[in-house]
């Protein structure tokens, strides 16, 4: 249908620069395959997964190697196809060493049976939709990993009435998602209603910042002959991709705290997510690749990829090409992605960007001068200041009990407008952490 009025959420946000105008332009490439693939076991919230294949196993592409640990768990599948070398452990993004398989490729590019085979979908069921979810190994490619098919199993008593497809981008100079729904929106749209059967839901929407106009009129296009799905123009800031911001904006519901949109008849998805649906139930194609944007002042020539997963971060640096000078690596954008130490990481589900920047951001910050900065920018009405400083004496529970610090959803934006310099989100997250790991009484 035809795109809406512009909409908006009203608390907090900011306008940092977009820089999306160094890969907005560039059409998605397939990346090279290297000759080694490593998967890491760890790709996603809940329980990891464990190995399913041993050292010496010749594996198929689209074969499970990761068999998931749980129900909030997701199975990981063999990126190519050649033999299992080693399994063994690789720093994940967080830091810490996870179990990881080691495939070398043999160039075949041989598929495990009953992979990439077009399905009819017709008359496939709720329940059908969410079974070939979970057995692709989808989870939420936004940056979350939250394993799709737990997403996609409201209980009874939380009816669906509405699935909201999240096509912001908010994060400054990631533009994969903007090229995919140019390039690939009726994959988009096929997933979404493929969504909406499995939940049930009678409407969908798709959400997209107003400085997206070709992709908001690509959606348009290709949702005309459908009277359940409307395209809405958001207004251009930040954080406006987050989960609570978007339904707000769209459907002016407030998730409560703590709560998933299941709780106001919400699902949320991503419209890379959307278009890996697609892939799955559609074509039977387990998740073994993703699209990213390579980008920042760093990069000679920025680019977007559909990368395999396993894929080490210096292979696409060495077809982009890196300036001498950077001085951070990120992987995501430079709100909430996480800053490495080393390259020698490979692409996960859930990388979205890797991001070279030059500048060189100082650890020096001083004490809070009470400016309220935060406070006016936080999209989630919180006290970030007060938050920092019971981080600071590492004071969880009353920074837990008394300030809703568990509603922080970590956008980075009272960090960004401190002036200060203080690293209020990195407070925030470290009595998050200490409140998460504290002994159960």
């Amino acid at each position: 249908m035809t795109a809406t009025a512009i909409k908006n959420y009203k608390l907090g946000g900011i306008h940092p620069p977009e820089k999306k105008e160094m890969s907005r332009e560039c059409a998605i490439q397939i990346a090279p395959v290297p000759e080694v693939i490593t998967v890491p076991l760890s790709q996603h919230i809940g329980a990891p997964c464990t190995p399913a294949v041993k050292k010496g196993d010749e594996v198929k592409k689209g074969q499970v190697i990761g068999e998931a640990g749980g129900f909030i768990s997701a199975p990981i599948h063999a990126p190519v196809s050649g033999k299992v070398t080693a399994i063994d452990e690789v720093v994940h993004i967080f830091g810490r060493k996870v179990p990881a398989i080691v495939i070398e490729n043999d160039g075949a590019e041989q598929w495990a049976e009953g992979c990439n085979i077009q399905s009819d979908t017709s008359e496939i069921t709720p329940e059908q939709i969410r079974q070939k979810v979970r057995d692709s190994g989808i989870v939420g490619m936004g940056g979350a990993t939250f394993p799709t098919h737990v997403k996609l199993s409201p209980p009874p008593e939380k009816p669906i009435d509405c699935v909201v497809i999240n096509g912001v981008e908010c994060e400054p100079y990631l533009t994969t998602d903007f090229r995919l729904m140019l390039e690939r929106c009726e994959g988009i749209v096929k997933g979404i209603q493929l969504i909406m059967r499995s939940v049930n839901a009678k409407r969908g929407d798709i959400g997209i910042e107003a400085n997206k106009p070709e992709a908001i009129e690509a959606m348009t296009a290709a949702t005309a002959h459908l009277p359940n799905i409307d395209v809405h123009t958001l207004t251009v800031k930040y954080p406006m991709g987050a989960e609570k911001q978007v339904i707000k904006a769209i459907h002016d519901r407030d998730v409560p705290a703590g709560g998933l949109p299941m709780e106001v008849g919400v699902v949320c998805s991503n419209v890379a997510s959307a278009y890996a649906i697609y892939e799955a139930v559609e074509w039977n194609r387990p998740l073994i690749e993703r699209a990213l944007t390579v980008t920042g002042e760093g990069v000679v020539n920025p680019a977007n990829f559909v990368g395999r997963i396993g894929t080490p971060l210096e292979h696409l640096l060495n077809i982009t090409g890196v300036h001498p000078g950077v001085n951070r690596l990120v992987l995501g954008g430079p709100m909430m992605g996480l800053a490495q130490y080393s390259a020698d990481i490979v692409i996960a589900k859930g990388t979205a960007g890797i991001l070279l920047l030059k500048e060189n951001p100082t650890d020096e910050f001083r004490n809070c001068i009470r400016c309220g900065e935060c406070v006016f920018g936080c999209p989630m009405g919180l006290d970030p200041s007060t938050l920092s400083i019971l981080g600071e004496s590492r004071d969880w529970e009353q920074a837990r009990d008394g300030f809703d610090m568990m509603d922080c959803f970590e956008c980075g934006v009272c960090s960004y407008v401190c002036p200060s310099n203080r690293p209020i989100v990195h407070l925030i997250k470290l009595n998050k952490a200490l409140a998460k790991n504290a002994p159960k009484h």
